[in-house]
């Protein structure tokens, strides 16, 4: 009788390293509760409701980066896109242009760094990372230089849209960036899951060579994968007006790495090929929960950042022993 208790414990090893995304679904409910049992105030609606705002661009950006990483790249440069985005369009609001023509040309921005990135690294076969290393610093100085080093102030309501709050049930606050946030991840989760072209993002990610030789356009779908990215970071930046009514160029200099945490975090290997969106969303979370939780215990930042870090490590770790397992 003894066997089975001891195979269970393995059985539930193994299946989490097969499901990325139902370990990092564990780790957020774990966190979720030590914080509820250590501290008085994390489990209150209006903290929640905080945590997960507070995990919106974030998550947002851990989006985009998880599409680019499924296919074995990565984009150091998503967060200073974005921030150059949220400039642009405060400049054209300022200007005199209405929300509704500065909104889309905003995304615009961030689709054409999109699309350059994408040529260079399908056209020019340069490795994402350096590609992407070379455009954050473009990007920072960029943004700098269009805002003058000066925080720029939002007022049009459409670029503000997404902070509106209303209640759930008569008590949960929610904003509409909460709501936008989910149908994201929904339509993309849809798009990895369910579509040919998703299929296509995977098999580039596992094996770009036998993908060619079955028939992918790889360059294609390469390049598809950096403007969907490039959309959905510009969507973010829509979604940080939504958080601060303020352009700032100096905003999310540390967003690029917390939205890779978030996607190592959530289960998306590193090596590409593998991983889900609805786990990064888990990840996003996970470290919101994390920074809130340990906040609320007195850690100091640093030590926030140090427990942050080994928790990537701890995740690469696992990703390697699965691949290894498969």
């Amino acid at each position: 009788m003894s066997a089975p208790a001891a195979v269970r414990p393995a059985a539930l090893g193994a299946a989490l390293l097969r499901t990325p995304a139902a370990g990092s679904a564990l780790a957020l409910l774990v966190a979720v509760a030590v914080f509820s049992l250590t501290t008085d105030t994390f489990l209150e609606l209006d903290n929640l409701s905080l945590v997960v705002q507070q995990s919106l661009v974030i998550g947002t950006l851990a989006l985009g980066q998880t599409l680019i990483i499924l296919t074995g790249g990565i984009d150091l440069g998503n967060a200073a896109a974005a921030v150059l985005a949220t400039l642009v369009m405060a400049q054209l609001v300022l200007s005199g242009l209405p929300g509704a023509l500065a909104l889309p040309l905003g995304v615009a921005c961030t689709v054409l760094i999109g699309l350059v990135v994408g040529g260079l690294v399908t056209r020019m076969r340069l490795p994402p990372f350096i590609v992407t290393l070379g455009m954050l610093t473009m990007l920072t100085a960029g943004a700098k230089l269009l805002a003058d080093g000066e925080a720029v102030p939002v007022t049009d309501p459409l670029l503000t849209w997404l902070g509106t709050r209303t209640y759930l049930f008569g008590g949960i606050e929610i904003t509409y960036g909460m709501t936008a946030a989910l149908v994201m991840y929904l339509v993309v989760w849809f798009a990895l899951t369910r579509t040919a072209w998703g299929s296509h993002v995977h098999a580039v990610g596992n094996a770009p060579e036998a993908a060619r030789l079955s028939g992918i356009k790889v360059n294609r779908t390469l390049l598809s994968v950096y403007l969907v990215a490039g959309v959905v970071f510009g969507l973010a930046a829509w979604q940080a007006l939504g958080r601060v009514p303020n352009a700032d160029p100096n905003a999310y200099q540390l967003g690029n790495l917390e939205s890779i945490t978030a996607v190592v975090l959530g289960g998306t290997s590193l090596f590409g090929g593998r991983g889900s969106v609805l786990g990064t969303m888990a990840g996003a979370l996970i470290v919101a929960v994390l920074r809130s939780g340990l906040t609320q215990l007195g850690v100091d930042a640093l030590y926030q950042d140090v427990a942050t870090g080994a928790l990537v490590i701890a995740a690469v770790v696992l990703d390697r022993a699965a691949r290894r397992r498969n």
